[in-house]
């Protein structure tokens, strides 16, 4: 990897504390509201802090029942940890629902609307993850098999609640895995911190940009890329080549690689940041990038048959 790789990635993750909606898709307003309105789906609260109630906006296979165990994937999404929706993955919900996976779509406690840092999103997607484990039985859900995704920001916490250990929330039953069977994730802010091979140059970017104010906490202590271990889920990441956090990503992805981990790094030549996004190019992203996450999640032997994204109604609920 090239220095101005390097550079770029550091300088990158600064950025996305400034531009924080940068991975919203150009989209109606339907789809940028908050509170956020998602028809189809059954609303649970996952966590109350405060006078805040989080919840999870879940999307059940067609004639799901309690009896059931199906597999789950939980959505976190992006904002530069500032702002955003649970909306922006409703449609990736819709779709994986209708193949068989329960998929939720999470709100967490951003800077803009509750005064957090991002140490306090991790918190929050760890959370989430546990909620759906413990309520597993009730919900239909397999607990062995529950993947966590997102993009951008709500990329970076995903990932989180598969490498760092701490951050759990102490009031929470610690007995129950906080940790996701799989990761799906669309550019996430993968590297928080310099990294081996980075430059003097990049080291004092990230030391000295937004990034460590907006953390919370040293960023290193919630950077996933430095907290790759043997047992990483398997985990599949999406990136435009002209992103420039995919040099953290490649990092990760090395590192997952060195401890006997599955992590495919999937890249989509002159692409940039929130590339994925439905109703961005055409859509033609957004598609590859679902059929590529279904294929993955087939691979795991959560689905069966062939990806059904060129037939499913996306027009449907809207």
């Amino acid at each position: 990897m090239n220095q101005s790789r390097i550079i770029g990635s550091l300088v990158a993750i600064a950025a996305i504390v400034g531009v924080a909606s940068a991975q919203e898709p150009k989209a109606t307003a339907k789809r940028a509201q908050y509170p956020p309105r998602l028809d189809g789906a059954k609303a649970e609260v996952y966590k109350i802090v405060g006078d805040v109630k989080l919840k999870l906006y879940i999307y059940e296979p067609p004639g799901h029942k309690a009896t059931d165990k199906s597999p789950a994937i939980v959505f976190f999404f992006g904002g530069g940890w500032t702002n955003g929706t649970p909306q922006q993955f409703e449609q990736q919900c819709r779709y994986l629902a209708s193949r068989g996976i329960v998929s939720m779509t999470a709100d967490y406690r951003v800077a803009s609307r509750h005064q957090v840092k991002a140490v306090d999103c991790v918190r929050d997607a760890k959370s989430a993850v546990r909620w759906v484990r413990a309520n597993a039985a009730r919900l239909g859900i397999d607990p062995d098999r529950i993947a966590a995704g997102g993009g951008s920001a709500g990329g970076h916490i995903a990932a989180c609640t598969a490498t760092i250990a701490e951050f759990d929330e102490p009031s929470e039953n610690q007995s129950i895995s906080s940790k996701p069977n799989a990761l799906v994730l669309f550019n996430p802010a993968a590297a928080l911190a310099s990294y081996e091979g980075a430059s003097d140059a990049a080291r004092r970017q990230v030391e000295s940009s937004q990034i460590v104010e907006r953390a919370g906490i040293d960023p290193k202590s919630i950077s996933p890329a430095h907290h790759v271990t043997p047992g990483l889920p398997p985990t599949i990441m999406f990136f435009g080549t002209d992103d420039t956090l995919l040099g953290g990503a490649e990092y990760l992805a090395r590192r997952a690689k060195e401890a006997g981990g599955r992590c495919e790094l999937v890249t989509y030549p002159g692409e940039q940041h929130g590339f994925f996004n439905f109703g961005r190019g055409g859509n033609r992203a957004f598609l590859d990038t679902l059929r590529r996450s279904d294929e993955f999640l087939a691979s795991l032997g959560w689905l069966s048959g062939q990806p059904t994204v060129d037939r499913f109604d996306w027009k449907a609920d809207r």
